[in-house]
């Protein structure tokens, strides 16, 4: 342990809990609220759009490193379900604390988990008797740790983390038998674990499945795990439901697991040190010697903290309002959970989308749990201004996928094809990174991927049903669009034809852009055709996008503000707007920017503007395509105000890996990447006096805020170190480069700023 991890430790002992011996949160850390979005939101879109799983944020209380190959959360949910989370506040009976491969604030599922329980008295291995009433005044949690008072078996229990392994407590407060249950979380009747009680050791497996393409078929891999105890061992056993054996091994049967039993005396405390990997039970314990080589609880936790602190400081704001801290650091700490490191500390890693085969990275780190259809649109873009280096591990294991499995994934989680959502984001991602300069990879391998996902059609059918390709790309390359008649069988989310063929045109956009780069001019001709291809979906009569046939005629009748079948997760009025690349051209199309603010009202005129759905979350800084720039600047704020708040059921709807999340942090530094792959960010008004981004090459980037009073919210003049800026946009290039932006509000609109067209990004 280094000496600035110990002067940590010295410096923060005067803080610590005595009864459980956890260091508080301190710095901005005290700001993080682990909980906000494990109950249901409360938003008043999320009550109108929103039912079942989609009123939740699907977030967890997670401790880990950022973008940990595990996080280690409470469990009240028992299995890996999809659309379970592992923990819900609402829940009031704790069953353990679980290794957890959760997509954060997703509709997916859980898998190769593991889950520790403490238990004292007698023996029980079903978790409908051994769960332990809780309220959340018996909870600490903070991104680094989590404790918990366990009274039914008077037991304190607590976890802290790194990247790839964990270290738990366990003290007893009344002298007693205490056995720890392990079980691999297995919901298909699977799984592997041993018992090695001389040895003071528990390790196993936990086989990963599929979902979406491929459902139900094994994912190739497992989620290993390697444990070591630091008291020695009284009793062991294994354990399948109900069903007690002496057998140190046991596999392939519900409900399995392992039991280490011990005496306690009161207030005794032991530890429990646990490694994970994807490759094998091998790497999950060098995971755990390399990360963790000795049962220093405080020391890792505070390693861990020092860790949070030094990511979330990179972000420093200036308010007197605590309570949009409390939300922005929140943000912040969803923000950094996906994508999640998958190899070991030697750079092992399972293949992509292979069975049992493994590959070794020679540097950087290799990732998966990509939600792209979610976090190409901000959350993504915001790590290219704050790490370029991670972004640039982040696009090189899009494209190792893409050369190991054929093709670039459309959706790529659990290290397997996918095809959920729609698009082709894997190539906005890439194309992005290039384009701004952040990049080691081979640009002409991933051009040829992106390329061949554009163009081409697998071989064999066997292919294409496994997930490689564009959904019905034969039907967009004939017709310009996607045609009701095409239902896209082999697809999770069927049919959503105008969705899919809005989203496809931005994809080659994207691809035109890194084409022209390139002088591939053949090439960008015919993807910046494509990119216009919403405008065969669109409908002038009606002014929505519309579903078609394949003769061109509109589908009828037409409900603008239903919930239709070719649209994904929306309606026609809000998907309308998805055309990031082009929306002077969008507004063109309804007549001119006058037309498209009448559009834009509509939205919110009706109460369609859902956010907690991602297509929409461009649509508030359209206005500044229009003669209206200031009302880009109330509705940023509404949203800020009335869709986020500090409590747990603050997110309205999925966070979706980190995207809700996303939006908050960049709608309230005042700047926005409606077109992320153009390296421009629409300006609104900050909610804070002044924000300071340390930036990866040492410079400073500074949003200062003038206004002259509380209620003060719209633009009315800009300046870029000094100069009045002539745009109501700035520049990826100005950003990194380090500089102060500085924005001056007022409490009523100003009519004039912003509204030029020569102000104003350009379209295709």
């Amino acid at each position: 342990m280094n000496r600035i991890i110990w002067c940590l430790i010295l410096m923060t002992s005067g803080t610590a809990n005595a009864q459980t011996n956890l260091m508080q949160p301190s710095g901005v850390l005290k700001y993080v609220q682990p909980m906000a979005g494990t109950a249901a939101a409360t938003t008043v879109a999320a009550l109108k759009h929103g039912e079942g799983f989609a009123l939740y944020a699907n977030t967890i209380p997670a401790v880990g490193t950022p973008f940990a190959m595990t996080q280690w959360t409470p469990q009240t949910q028992t299995s890996e379900n999809k659309c379970v989370p592992p923990y819900y506040y609402k829940d009031n009976h704790f069953n353990g604390i679980r290794g957890s491969h959760w997509l954060s604030g997703s509709c997916t599922q859980d898998y190769g988990s593991v889950t520790v329980m403490p238990i004292t008295g007698s023996l029980k291995t079903v978790s409908t008797v051994y769960a332990a009433e809780f309220s959340h005044g018996d909870e600490d949690s903070s991104p680094y740790q989590y404790a918990i008072d366990i009274k039914k078996y008077q037991l304190k229990a607590a976890v802290t983390s790194t990247a790839r392994s964990a270290i738990m407590s366990f003290t007893a407060q009344k002298a007693d038998s205490v056995y720890l249950l392990i079980t691999p979380n297995s919901d298909f009747g699977e799984g592997f674990v041993k018992i090695d009680a001389t040895r003071g050791e528990i390790y196993g497996y936990n086989p990963v499945h599929r979902i979406y393409q491929g459902w139900g078929k094994e994912a190739g891999f497992s989620g290993y795990f390697f444990i070591k105890i630091e008291k020695a061992v009284g009793t062991s056993g294994t354990f399948s439901g109900d069903k007690v054996f002496s057998a140190n091994t046991i596999g392939k049967q519900k409900g399995i697991g392992a039991f280490a039993g011990f005496k306690l005396g009161k207030g005794e405390t032991f530890h429990l040190r646990i490694g994970t990997s994807f490759s094998s039970i091998e790497g999950a314990r060098r995971n755990l010697e390399s990360e963790i080589p000795d049962w220093n609880f405080a020391a890792v936790a505070a390693q861990n903290q020092a860790v949070w602190e030094k990511a979330l400081s990179q972000i420093d704001i200036t308010t007197t309002v605590e309570k949009d801290k409390n939300i922005f650091y929140t943000s912040f700490y969803h923000a950094m959970q996906q994508p999640r490191l998958y190899n070991d500390i030697d750079g092992t890693y399972p293949r992509f989308a292979s069975k049992d085969l493994l590959a070794r990275l020679d540097s950087g780190n290799y990732y998966d749990d990509f939600s792209l259809w979610d976090t190409y649109r901000a959350h993504l873009p915001l790590f290219e201004l704050l790490n370029p280096e991670l972004v640039n591990n982040f696009a090189q294991s899009l494209i190792l996928k893409g050369q190991q499995g054929g093709w670039l994934s459309i959706f790529p989680c659990w290290n397997s094809y996918t095809s959920e959502m729609i698009g082709d984001h894997c190539t906005s991602v890439i194309a992005s990174a290039y384009l701004k300069g952040i990049s080691t990879f081979d640009v002409n391998e991933a051009y040829r991927l992106m390329r061949q996902n554009a163009f081409d059609i697998p071989a064999t059918r066997e292919a294409y049903v496994e997930g490689k390709g564009r959904r019905a790309l034969d039907s967009y390359l004939k017709y310009g669009y996607i045609p009701v008649e095409d239902s896209v069988p082999d697809a999770f989310h069927v049919k959503e034809q105008v969705s899919r063929t809005m989203e496809y045109a931005y994809d080659d956009y994207a691809l035109a852009m890194v084409a022209k780069k390139l002088g591939k001019t053949t090439d960008y001709k015919k993807l910046i055709e494509r990119s216009g291809y919403y405008k065969n979906v669109f409908d002038r009569k009606t002014g929505f996008v519309r579903g078609r046939h394949e003769d061109g005629s509109w589908l009828s009748p037409f409900n603008p503000d239903g919930k239709e079948y070719f649209i994904t997760e929306g309606s026609p009025r809000q998907y309308t707007f998805y055309v990031p690349q082009d929306v002077p051209g969008l507004a063109r199309l309804m007549g001119g920017p006058k037309g498209l603010e009448k559009a834009l009202d509509s939205v919110f005129a009706k109460n369609e503007y859902w956010h907690g759905n991602e297509p929409g979350h461009q649509i508030p800084f359209m206005y500044n395509f229009t003669g209206s720039a200031w009302k880009t600047q109330r509705a940023v704020r509404n949203i800020l105000a009335v869709e986020y708040s500090d409590g747990p059921g603050g997110l309205s709807g999925n966070d979706d890996a980190g995207q809700m999340s996303a939006w908050y942090m960049f709608g309230a530094l005042g700047f926005y990447p409606l077109n992320p792959v153009s390296g421009q960010y629409l300006l609104c008004s900050p909610i804070f006096d002044q924000s300071v981004i340390q930036l990866a090459g040492g410079q400073k980037f500074e949003v200062v805020t003038h206004k002259n009073n509380a209620k003060s919210q719209y633009i009315t003049q800009v300046k870029w170190n000094g100069k009045v800026l002539k745009t109501n946009y700035i520049t990826y290039d100005m950003i990194v480069k380090g500089g102060k932006l500085e924005i001056y509000l007022q409490e009523q609109p100003d009519l004039l700023w912003g509204i030029k067209t020569m102000m104003q990004p350009e379209g295709i």
